[in-house]
């Protein structure tokens, strides 16, 4: 299951049932559960957990120093769930002194030269398109589904189950539930196919809708918007994502 024509240092730990492919270069200080499957021309450098039961494709580089000038050769990790298909070409870089570690959680697809920069968290079930960029420290919650070439500010943070527009760039937060898109980018309604593909029922997602409505074309600045939603609005564990979301917003949501 290892090619004789990869390294592997002799202090990596590998799991069980793992196929290292030719080319391939683990480094010291690497862990890699069990069943994973790691194509040619991969690389596994200082400080990569990986999961179980993940892709790797060939180029990707995981564990490569961030690229932050405050970086001083700290221990940090990059870490990676499990079920994850991280495909070629993609970066994904280690921490650093601000938060210890980059984060890819579960269930994931990063698509060809997806770049992941240092500490940002990727939470599980997103799908992030071809040549998508994540500055360093950007926040994506789960189930985001994220188009390709989108340029993401450092400290940005993408709410659970939105769908952005390929081709956009931003630097504000991106609400949750909700389609992104435009240039500049703005609130473009809210994820109706995404939603219902999940299971959300009809009247969820019309509170969902209302909420936004309020939020967006109420001409009401923020905060009293948001205290209109509690009052109005029934609350549910998903109304309240959005309330505590963006007034926990230190950048601001988009427009």
């Amino acid at each position: 299951m290892i090619s004789p024509l990869a390294y592997i240092h002799p202090e990596a730990i590998i799991g069980e049932n793992v196929e290292i492919g030719p080319f391939v270069y683990i480094d010291k200080n690497v862990v890699i559960g069990d069943n994973n499957l790691i194509m040619p021309n991969a690389n596994i450098l200082y400080g990569a957990r990986i999961g179980n039961n993940n892709r790797i494709f060939p180029g990707a580089v995981i564990g490569a120093i961030p690229q932050d000038l405050k970086f001083r050769g700290e221990e940090t990790t990059a870490e990676i769930g499990d079920n994850n298909t991280i495909r070629e070409n993609v970066t994904i870089n280690r921490g650093t002194a601000a938060k210890g570690k980059t984060v890819v959680g579960n269930n994931n697809l990063l698509m060809e030269g997806v770049h992941v920069a240092h500490d940002t968290h990727v939470g599980s079930g997103c799908i992030i398109g071809n040549s998508t960029k994540m500055a360093g420290e950007v926040i994506i919650d789960d189930n985001a589904i994220v188009s390709a070439n989108v340029l993401m500010h450092q400290f940005c943070r993408v709410g659970g189950y939105v769908m952005i527009q390929g081709g956009c760039r931003f630097s504000k937060d991106i609400p949750p539930y909700i389609i992104a898109g435009r240039e500049p980018i703005a609130y473009s309604g809210i994820n109706i196919v995404g939603l219902r593909r999940r299971g959300f029922s009809n009247e969820l997602i019309e509170n969902i809708h209302n909420a936004y409505r309020i939020i967006y074309n109420s001409g009401k600045n923020v905060t009293d918007a948001l205290q209109q939603v509690r009052e109005e609005i029934p609350m549910s564990p998903e109304i309240e994502y959005i309330v505590s979301f963006i007034e926990n917003s230190e950048r601001g949501i988009i427009r």
